[in-house]
C-alpha cells in the first residue's frame, strides 16, 4: 500500500509539473504571438502613414497662403485663381485659355514673354491662364478627374464671359488636359494646341508599337516612376519622396531630360544658366 501511494504521489508530482510546464509554454507562445501582432499592426500603420500626402494647405484659410489673384468660385464651391494678359477680353478675337504643366503655374504663361505687343494689338489675342486643381492659389480637388477638370475650364470661360466657343493652348502635362477638354468639352473649342505635351503611355487608341519604343529610350527612374503611378497610385506619394530608389527626374528636377538641343534652346531663352548647360553638353558628349 505505501508503495501504491509512493507511485501515485509521484504520478500527480509528475502530472502536476506537466500541467505547469504546458501553461507556461501556452502563456509564452501567447505572449509571441500578442508581440508578433502588435509588431505587424504598428508596421502597417506605419506604411500607411508613410504613403499619404500631407493635408493640403487650403489658400486664404488659416495656415495657407494669402489670396492675391482674382478667382471664380466654381459648381462645387472650389476656387480657381487665374491671370488675364493681352487684348481687352470683350473686344478680343481670339480668346485663348493656357494650361500650365507640372510644377508651375498661372504665371508661367509664355504668352506675355514671347508674343509681341505688336501682335497682340494686331491680331487681338487675349489669354487666361490658371492655377489648376491644388496648384498656386487654386483650392485642390480631391475628386478630381479628367472629366472634371474639363468642366472647370469650361466653368471658367463660362464665368469670364468668352463666349461659346475659345482656344485651349497646352504646355506639357497640360497637354493631357488639353486631350480631356478634347473629349468633354468638344462643342466649346475653336481650337487646340498641344507643346511638347505629355501622354499617358497607356491609352489604348495610341498606336502600341510607338508608345513602347517612347516609353524604352525614357531614363529608368522616369519609367519606373511612371510604372508606379498606373500600377499603384496611391504610391505615387511615397516613391517620389522616399530616398531607397531614384525618384522622377521630373519631379527631381534633373535636367538630364532634356535633349542637347533643348538645353541650348533653354540657355538662349535664359532659362537655364549657362555654365550648367555646357556641363551638361559635355556629359553628352563624353
Amino acid at each position: 500500500m505505501s508503495g501504491e501511494g509512493t507511485e501515485r504521489k509521484n504520478k500527480s508530482a509528475v502530472s502536476a509539473r506537466s500541467h505547469t510546464g504546458n501553461t507556461q509554454e501556452r502563456s509564452s507562445s501567447g505572449f509571441v504571438k500578442t508581440i508578433l501582432l502588435v509588431s505587424f499592426v504598428g508596421a502597417l500603420a506605419w506604411v500607411y502613414q508613410s504613403i499619404q500626402p500631407p493635408p493640403p494647405k487650403i489658400v486664404g484659410s488659416p495656415g495657407g497662403a494669402a489670396v492675391t489673384a482674382p478667382r471664380i468660385k466654381l459648381r462645387d464651391g472650389r476656387h480657381l485663381a487665374y491671370k488675364e494678359v493681352g487684348f481687352p477680353r470683350d473686344e478680343a478675337k481670339f480668346k485663348i485659355i493656357y494650361i500650365h504643366g507640372f510644377d508651375s503655374c498661372m504665371h508661367d504663361s509664355p504668352f506675355p514673354h514671347f508674343l509681341s505687343p505688336a501682335l497682340v494689338e494686331e491680331l487681338r489675342i487675349y489669354t487666361v491662364s490658371f492655377d489648376r486643381p491644388g496648384y498656386g492659389e487654386s483650392d485642390p480637388d480631391p475628386n478630381r478627374s479628367p472629366r472634371s477638370i474639363a468642366l472647370d475650364i469650361e466653368e471658367l470661360a463660362d464665368g469670364l464671359g468668352l463666349g461659346p466657343n475659345f482656344y485651349v493652348f497646352g504646355l506639357s502635362m497640360g497637354g493631357e488636359i488639353t486631350w480631356a477638354c478634347l473629349k468633354y468639352i468638344p462643342h466649346r473649342l475653336a481650337g487646340v494646341a498641344l507643346v511638347a505635351p505629355a501622354i499617358n503611355y497607356w491609352w489604348r487608341n495610341l498606336p502600341e508599337d510607338i508608345t513602347r519604343e517612347v516609353f524604352s529610350v525614357m531614363l529608368p527612374a522616369d519609367q519606373w516612376a511612371l510604372r508606379v503611378a498606373h500600377y499603384a497610385p496611391w504610391l505615387t506619394y511615397w516613391w517620389n519622396t522616399q530616398k531607397w530608389f531614384p525618384i522622377s527626374n521630373v519631379i527631381a528636377g534633373n535636367l538630364v531630360i532634356f535633349s542637347r538641343q533643348d538645353m541650348e534652346v533653354l540657355s538662349k531663352l535664359g532659362f537655364v544658366n549657362p555654365n550648367r548647360v555646357q556641363a551638361l553638353l559635355y556629359r553628352c558628349l563624353v
